[in-house]
């Protein structure tokens, strides 16, 4: 059978020479051979295999909001996981599926009275690319109120709980592994909803007025270098505005570079290498990338 035939029974969102750069918030991208958006748990790991017996190149992608993409696009097939958005309550927990953005989590918590996810409401990707990564804000991260999490190691489905996590910044169990987050399960404080909703207002705000939010980017292109903030020591070395092509320093927030004229992937790899050497010349300080590159012919694993 037809590879392609073998994948529509397993699912019908299939997509031929997709652009990927309608699925990255930087929207830079050439087109992935595929793309697969499965609904349920059971579908990932009949494509996971079908990929694999195949010998498909393949890479899991959530939202697409910390992705840089080649402008020639992807060899292979990309599994895109926000078809996964089931969400159930049970007393102070709440299980999101990987798929769910972070925003539509927050809502739903708010709505239910628990606290302790409002500086994460505003981080616009999904809760699995969150878990992978321990995405954080404003000194909260995913790890403050996750529990358990559910993925897929090939065609076995796995649970992990609580240390098993191995949470560090921006880190976790799942970097540099092929593994497949499905569900996890987030364990909050009761309280009060408006209080929640003024919380979730102020750290919109601060987005709004300190962020280029109008502007295609990854959000913060670097890591923060211990005892540095990243933004900073950009600003200071006076590279806001600087420009390549149609890859910018944000003017607003030296921490985000920004596609503001139809950047090309090229335009944009080229601006992160000369922010990284001029800081690391001025400051002696090496810069390490927030944002993950996905090659034409790329066959690592997301870490």
């Amino acid at each position: 059978m037809e590879i392609y035939q073998k994948l529509q029974s397993v699912t019908k969102n299939i997509l031929k020479e997709e652009p990927l750069k309608k699925h990255t918030s930087f929207q830079i991208g050439g087109p992935a051979d595929l793309m697969l958006i499965p609904e349920c748990a059971r579908e990932v790991a009949e494509i996971s295999r079908i990929l694999r017996e195949e010998e498909i190149p393949y890479f899991f992608m959530g939202n697409g909001s910390n992705l840089l993409v080649s402008d020639k696009g992807y060899r292979g097939a990309v599994i895109k996981t926000t078809g996964l958005c089931e969400i159930s309550t049970s007393g102070n927990s709440m299980t999101v599926s990987a798929g769910v953005m972070m925003s539509k989590a927050a809502n739903l918590l708010l709505r239910n009275g628990l606290s302790g996810f409002e500086a994460l409401s505003g981080i616009p990707g999904t809760v699995g690319g969150a878990v992978c990564m321990n995405a954080g804000a404003y000194g909260s991260e995913i790890k403050d109120v996750l529990t358990e999490t559910t993925y897929l190691d090939g065609t076995q489905v796995k649970t992990i709980n609580g240390q098993q996590h191995n949470f560090s910044y921006r880190h976790s169990f799942f970097s540099g592994k092929p593994h497949c987050i499905l569900s996890s399960k987030l364990t909050l404080a009761p309280g009060n909803p408006n209080e929640i909703k003024e919380k979730m207002e102020d750290y919109t705000q601060r987005r709004v007025s300190k962020q280029p939010l109008n502007l295609p980017s990854a959000g913060s292109t670097f890591k923060r270098p211990e005892g540095y903030f990243a933004s900073k020591l950009i600003e200071d070395c006076g590279l806001k505005g600087t420009r390549i092509g149609g890859a910018c320093v944000s003017e607003k927030h030296s921490g985000f570079l920004v596609n503001d004229r139809g950047a090309t992937c090229e335009d944009m790899l080229r601006l992160i290498d000369f922010v990284k050497n001029e800081v690391y010349k001025q400051f002696g300080v090496e810069l390490e990338l927030e944002v993950k590159t996905i090659e034409e012919d790329w066959k690592g694993v997301l870490s």
